[in-house]
């Protein structure tokens, strides 16, 4: 089966720079299953998977994450070359959790050193 584009996504949300973008995702059906497929800027970021355009898209935005991207949202805007328009609602992928960072307020460098002036004596 030669590549097919089936549904062209619009994907929005903030790159790993902050700015702001929207740009299409093409969804094309494969021999082996499913490709998505963002080109943003120079970058070009696929993503495949067998089961559906669905689960593609959704890999391609946990790549996305992994790369620093956040808030990002996509809607359906074209379907096998049939315009759809904003008739489509958002789908929302919420950001990854961020790894717990230490923290370093106050009152943790007030503990580190009451505990650094106990070893020391």
């Amino acid at each position: 089966m030669p590549d097919e584009t089936l549904e062209t996504h619009q994907l929005a949300g903030f790159d790993a720079r902050e700015r702001g973008f929207t740009r299409p995702v093409e969804c094309e059906a494969r021999s082996a299953g499913f490709r998505a497929v963002l080109r943003y800027e120079s970058e070009r970021v696929t993503a495949e998977h067998p089961a559906s355009t669905e689960t593609a898209l959704r890999e391609l935005v946990n790549a996305l994450h992994e790369q620093g991207y956040r808030q990002l949202r996509s809607r359906l805007s074209f379907k096998n070359g049939v315009y759809l328009g904003s008739q489509e609602p958002w789908i929302e992928y919420p950001d990854p959790v961020p790894e717990h960072e230490p923290a370093h307020g106050l009152w943790q460098k007030l503990i580190h050193w009451i505990q650094r002036a106990a070893t020391t004596r």
